[in-house]
């Protein structure tokens, strides 16, 4: 790892941190069971679960896509290279763990823009041995910074996984798209993109409940259809990954979700119920509960 983003200064990094306006990456850390976080977010997340009391599960199922589009690209593509923009706060499983273990060689730059995920981007640097991994302080929409970092350990002449996870529905149009190609046209022939979406295709009413405790609190929040989903991918020249664009739930399942231990009765009924979102099993689902498109594309 280089870790220059770690070198910042700890006063100019408190500095920066406003514990006055949630933060989409501290609010997911909510839904994920996560402890960096503060009671702005727990509150956006509590308006969130209100609004859809099964909401948390198009967060888990997002990550549990993640986890099977790394463990795919990993061990079937050998893809080795990752390259994560709004990586969010470490959690238990985090992309380079799960592709190290397929192949400990694997090299992973995670990126984010908010301060609280640096104050924590030491979790994110423990690579193992054979592999490498590092940590970029940069805003998604400034892609030029973003490659010119990741070069240091990411080799561009061969494959590269771009994960653009739970991201792009935080962007504008007039942003969102050019960036994405901006993105792509660097990365090399056999390249992969990782991408999930929010969408009010599926079960609009609960998400548009969502999307309005968000843009109450000044996030920009773009809910967008399949074909715009897909445009992200057409519009950068690739080719979709069966089964397509499709509800994060329906991508290649495994059956290999985690279930999380069970405490005691006694104990659970002492808990919010933001608290006991992290309890919850996301076997537990259905059409109905999920928001999210979900797909993988491939650059020729």
């Amino acid at each position: 790892m280089s870790g220059d983003a770690l070198s910042q200064d700890p006063a100019e990094l408190s500095r920066r941190i406003d514990t006055t306006r949630a933060h989409p990456a501290r609010v997911y850390d909510v839904f994920l069971g996560g402890k960096d976080n503060y009671p702005v977010d727990r509150a956006a997340a509590a308006a969130a679960l209100a609004a859809n009391p099964r909401g948390y599960l198009d967060v888990r199922h997002n990550r549990d896509f993640l986890r099977r589009a790394v463990t795919t690209l990993a061990r079937e593509d050998g893809i080795h290279q990752f390259l994560d923009i709004g990586t969010g706060l470490p959690t238990a499983d985090n992309v380079h763990q799960i592709a190290q273990r397929i192949a400990p060689d694997t090299r992973v730059v995670y990126v984010d823009n908010d301060p609280v995920v640096l104050a924590h981007a030491r979790a994110l640097l423990t690579s193992g041995p054979e592999g490498r991994t590092d940590y970029i302080d940069a805003d998604f929409t400034n892609p030029a910074q973003i490659l010119e970092q990741a070069a240091k350990t990411l080799d561009f002449d061969r494959p590269v996984a771009l994960c653009l996870v739970a991201i792009l529905h935080f962007v504008e149009d007039e942003e969102a798209y050019p960036i994405v190609r901006d993105l792509v046209e660097v990365l090399p022939a056999g390249s992969r993109i990782v991408l999930s979406h929010l969408t009010e295709d599926l079960n609009a009413e609960n998400v548009r409940a969502v999307q309005r405790t968000y843009t109450e609190r000044g996030f920009t929040f773009v809910l967008r259809s399949k074909a715009e989903v897909e445009r992200f991918f057409t519009d950068s020249g690739l080719e979709l990954a069966a089964p397509g664009v499709v509800p994060a739930h329906h991508w290649r399942p495994d059956g290999a979700a985690p279930v999380p231990e069970q405490p005691e009765a006694a104990y659970l009924a002492t808990l919010d119920d933001i608290e006991r979102v992290r309890y919850r099993d996301i076997n537990d689902v259905t059409d109905a509960d999920i928001n999210v498109y979900a797909a993988v594309g491939k650059k020729a």
